[in-house]
């Protein structure tokens, strides 16, 4: 057994043992005992996993209510650049580049690095396509560029010029509350009770303000029909992430809003549902050390990849493929031990959105110079050294190939020439690929190899799905494509 699956399998037995421990006390808790409330389905979380079951499950005549512990709706869906992973889309027809959801699902596994459970991968290609059909006619929100992300074999990402997925997040909470849909905000999901091997009810704290654990009132809630949680991953529980992987300690900031503690994961693992892959947690490469959260130099850096150029400052050398997926990059920036420099000419940010480009300049996490002589100087880059970088990759752009780190070259990708933009970057913890084990129907897997019956999971809270690596936008259609499963398998519960 290699280093890895040993990690994964020590993991995985730590984590059902005290799963086995917990499971106990939390099924003797005597589910039999007055409810305060009932509905059919109840929904965890307000991102696009939550909103897609909670819609599904409502358009499917179930008594549905979504939770939300946050006084904000939406979660990192609110937060993230919003594009979706779309093979065969119209942008893509019109921009005539040829693709397929055998092309995408053959990405997602090489990206995995041979982790992606290859049935929940199958539903993301297959269903990628009607999904994005199913948003833009359905939900009402129109796409309009077509972007490129790394480990990507093409552009396919669907997204939008302006906006964020807040665009998305909106009229999914709009056509949710249309549909009879109820939506309470800072209630919390504490415990899950079972009967008979079957889900039957929760525990609420209502009126919780995030993060006083003691906030608010407890009451419970008789579920008939299914429990779907959709509550997102646990980048923000540092004590989770540093147990699952040690290098990710509280100086590591993370992209995600300060919700993203994992509670709806403990809870299910407290009545035996089983976790895969754990320590498999992403970094995002694209994140600047010049601003707080999530930011704006994602969504500019993204839109550079394969037009600009990465060094390292202390060298002035490239070291890594810019087009690589994000563990690639991730990785070789912390190697170096400091934030990395990306460099790019004004003539080749015709793919950034405007309002990024204006908000990094602004809030100066993008800097502007006259002359690349200039960029280095400004971030003590050898410059002798650095403007032979510049020539060599001046050099792959003509010749259309990267001999040397393999970078997708673009065939719009012009000469580094003239004024320059720079961007410093350092990784953030943002997505955690581990998480509960579920079936192609979104059924939540017991440590006994079996479904729990009348559980659902959706979203960043399940694991198996991405592998080693998620691809950039490929997680809005697995949020988008198992939350809509997951309300309606939930709703067909009798």
């Amino acid at each position: 057994m290699n280093d890895c699956s040993r990690r994964q399998a020590l993991s995985l037995m730590g984590a059902s043992a005290a799963t086995l421990t917990l499971t106990g006390t939390a099924m003797a808790n005597p589910a039999k005992a007055t409810w305060d409330r009932t509905c059919e389905v109840l929904v965890v979380g307000s991102g696009y996993a939550g909103l897609c079951a909670a819609i599904e499950a409502r358009n499917a005549g179930a008594d549905t209510v979504l939770i939300e512990k946050m006084m904000f709706l939406g979660g990192n869906s609110a937060l993230c650049g919003g594009g979706l992973a779309a093979p065969g889309s119209d942008l893509q027809k019109a921009a005539g580049v040829k693709d397929s959801a055998e092309q995408l699902y053959q990405d997602m596994l090489k990206s995995g690095g041979g982790l992606t459970h290859k049935a929940l991968a199958r539903v993301i290609a297959d269903n990628a396509l009607p999904t994005y059909e199913w948003v833009r006619d359905y939900v009402g929100v129109k796409f309009d560029r077509l972007g490129f992300h790394g480990g990507h074999s093409v552009p396919r990402s669907a997204a939008y010029k302006k906006g964020n997925g807040a665009k998305l997040v909106k009229p999914l909470v709009e056509k949710a509350k249309a549909l009879g849909v109820k939506i309470e905000q800072g209630t919390r999901l504490v415990e899950i009770f079972v009967e008979d091997g079957r889900v039957v009810g929760v525990e609420l704290q209502t009126g919780y303000r995030f993060p006083k654990e003691k906030s608010g009132k407890r009451v419970r809630c008789q579920v008939t029909k299914g429990l779907v949680l959709a509550g997102g991953g646990f980048s923000q529980n540092v004590a989770l992430r540093s147990l699952h992987d040690p290098r990710l300690g509280a100086e590591l900031e993370s992209t995600n809003q300060p919700g993203a503690t994992g509670d709806a994961l403990l809870a299910a693992k407290r009545i035996g549902a089983m976790d895969i892959q754990m320590d498999w947690i992403q970094l995002g490469p694209w994140t600047s050390p010049d601003e707080k959260g999530f930011g704006v130099a994602p969504k500019i850096v993204e839109s550079v990849v394969g037009f600009g150029f990465m060094v390292d400052p202390a060298t002035g050398r490239r070291f890594v493929n810019e087009t690589g997926n994000r563990k690639v990059r991730s990785d070789a920036i912390v190697a170096t031990g400091h934030p990395a420099v990306l460099a790019v000419s004004t003539n080749n940010v015709s793919h950034v959105p405007e309002e990024a480009l204006k908000k990094g300049l602004e809030n100066g996490v993008v800097k502007t110079f006259d002359t690349p002589e200039a960029l280095a100087d400004f971030h003590k880059i050898p410059k002798d050294v650095f403007m032979k970088t510049l020539a060599e990759w001046n050099e792959c752009i003509a010749q259309k190939k990267d001999p040397t780190f393999k970078a997708k070259i673009f065939d719009d990708t012009k000469p580094n020439e003239g004024k320059f933009y720079s961007i410093r970057l350092w990784p953030r913890v943002h997505y955690t690929m581990g998480g509960l084990a579920i079936t192609p129907k979104a059924e939540v897997i017991g440590i006994d190899m079996k479904p729990i019956k009348g559980l659902y999971a959706a979203g960043e809270i399940c694991g198996g799905v991405h592998g080693m690596v998620r691809l950039g936008t490929v997680s809005i259609a697995d949020c988008l494509i198992f939350g809509r499963i997951a309300g309606k398998e939930a709703a067909a519960q009798n």
